[in-house]
């Protein structure tokens, strides 16, 4: 009978700390109710103790999951421990995930203590950490770089302790395949009780190689694999959950496991955190992709059009991407959106609902057909039911190749109208400086501007999204418009308003 390897999803932690990924409370509230019906067996939902921030994320998550374990990270310290439990306690089935380093180079220089302070640490912090709650996970931060027979060690003391779930994390992405499944090989067989715990592997992406890490990590027996949504994380980011899960899925007889993870709502999850973060994936990203599935080749298409086999070792349907889609119009009525929106995996407030029906039969008005991925775009870029900070109310711009661009912005605050207006290298220029007079934000600079069709046809809606940086803090914003101008504004307004919630 084929193991069953749990998915510890940290996208909300680790993929959440990243420069560039940040969430807000709602933000990271929609993910984990995506990871829920995904599937995922753990949800880390923060590091309570880091920022009331991130304690009521963590807290709010708990509140609201019911078919994941819920886990919060804590440093071996009675403080951190609290916090996360303070946070989980009202969680169906509440995680304490704990860890210390254990290899030569962060005990000396970023612990300052010696090998038997650390494993007393582990002894005493694991044992308060059980006696909150029964689910403990011990992390050895640094495992791959530590000495095997220290780890060991380690590892004997978190067991004995209380830990139920061990985590043998590559933290700086150091290993290499045959690494890591040697030393969960050896951790399985000079370690007291070890088969009376379930191992975990949490592998960095530093030199390309987590995803075959984890999976080596499987193969020398560990029962779980940390990673996230899309490969998030802090430098280059961790084993992407949909990489992990296919290549089980896929190759299901050679690990002689599986996951339980509903893989047709993949697509759909990694298009969510994409979309909250203000990225999009790399043409080339496995799985998720956009030429994951596409074949120019000849060779390749007379193939596939032969035998998808030859060409494809798993279905673009497999991860949720279907062939036709569903095409509304202005003769749709509010039944047949909704549905299809629940269909397509969004669960909408009626406020929310409503706003984005009007948004539309708005774009009816200028498309003929409505596509699915139009839909998706309108459901992820809904207003929220409260509507906080300037929204647009309207433009003008002129702008030519042998003229000044300028810019006309009115935007709304509460029932106050604000106008300026500003010339600027294009239209875009004019129409961001205009804004500026209005809002006055910090000084900031603009880091990213990226544009794409929603669809295709000249009509298409575009989305355009702004990375705003101040000081060390990136802020990102979504537009969407079929005027291309209208959206950088949008998206622009949107980045901005961010600014101004962090400082006020």
């Amino acid at each position: 009978m084929s193991r069953r390897i749990k998915i510890f999803d940290t996208t909300l932690r680790d993929g959440e700390q990243a420069p560039g990924c940040s969430m807000n409370l709602k933000e990271k509230l929609e993910v984990a109710r995506r990871l829920e019906k995904l599937k995922v067996d753990v949800i880390e939902a923060g590091f309570a103790i880091s920022s009331p921030g991130d304690f009521e994320s963590v807290k709010a998550v708990a509140e609201k999951v019911k078919d994941c374990t819920v886990a919060s990270l804590a440093r071996c310290a009675t403080a951190d421990i609290d916090a996360a439990y303070e946070a989980l306690k009202s969680a169906a089935d509440p995680r304490i995930h704990v860890f210390l380093a254990t290899s030569p180079v962060h005990m000396q220089y970023k612990l300052r203590m010696s090998p038997e302070q650390v494993l007393e640490t582990i002894e005493k912090m694991v044992k308060y950490a059980r006696s909150k709650c029964s689910n403990i996970e011990f992390s050895a931060e640094d495992a791959m770089r530590s000495e095997p027979e220290f780890l060991a060690r380690a590892v004997d003391t978190a067991i004995r302790s209380g830990a139920s779930v061990i985590n043998i994390p590559d933290t700086v992405g150091y290993a290499t395949p045959a690494e890591m499944r040697a030393m969960l090989e050896y951790l399985h067989e000079k370690v007291p009780n070890a088969d009376t715990v379930e191992f975990s592997v949490h592998c960095h992406n530093d030199l390309g190689m987590a995803t075959a890490n984890s999976l080596a990590g499987v193969m020398g027996g560990a029962g779980q694999i940390e990673c996230t949504i899309n490969g998030l994380g802090e430098r280059a980011g961790n084993a992407p959950l949909e990489e992990i899960v296919m290549a089980i899925n896929t190759r299901r007889e050679l690990y002689d496991a599986e996951t339980r993870i509903d893989t047709t709502k993949i697509y759909k999850a990694s298009r969510l955190v994409y979309n909250i973060i203000g990225r999009t994936a790399p043409i080339n990203k496995p799985i998720v992709g956009t030429n994951a599935f596409a074949h120019e080749a000849g060779i390749h298409q007379h193939g596939i059009l032969a035998n998808r086999s030859t060409y494809e070792i798993m279905t673009p349907e497999s991860i949720g991407i279907k062939a036709n889609q569903m095409v509304l119009g202005k003769h749709s009525g509010r039944h047949a959106f909704e549905t299809r929106l629940i269909e397509l995996g969004f669960e909408l407030s009626p406020s929310e609902l409503e706003s984005c029906f009007l948004e539309f039969k708005k774009l009816c008005d200028k498309k003929k057909e409505i596509s699915d991925s139009d839909l998706e775009a309108l459901a992820r870029n809904r207003q929220p039911d409260e509507v906080e900070g300037y929204s647009l109310e309207r433009f003008s711009v002129q702008s030519g190749n042998v003229s000044t661009a300028t810019a006309v912005i009115v935007l709304r605050k509460g029932e106050e109208l604000l106008e300026e207006v500003s010339l600027g290298d294009g239209p875009i220029d004019a129409a961001y400086k205009a804004i500026d007079k209005i809002i006055t934000p910090p000084e900031h600079s603009l880091e990213n501007y990226s544009i794409h069709s929603i669809s295709e046809g000249k009509d298409s809606l575009g989305e355009v999204v702004v990375m705003l940086k101040m000081t060390d803090r990136l802020f990102s914003g979504k537009g969407l418009s079929t005027d291309i101008i209208e959206a950088s504004i949008l998206a622009y307004i949107n980045a901005v308003n961010k600014i101004m919630r962090q400082i006020n």
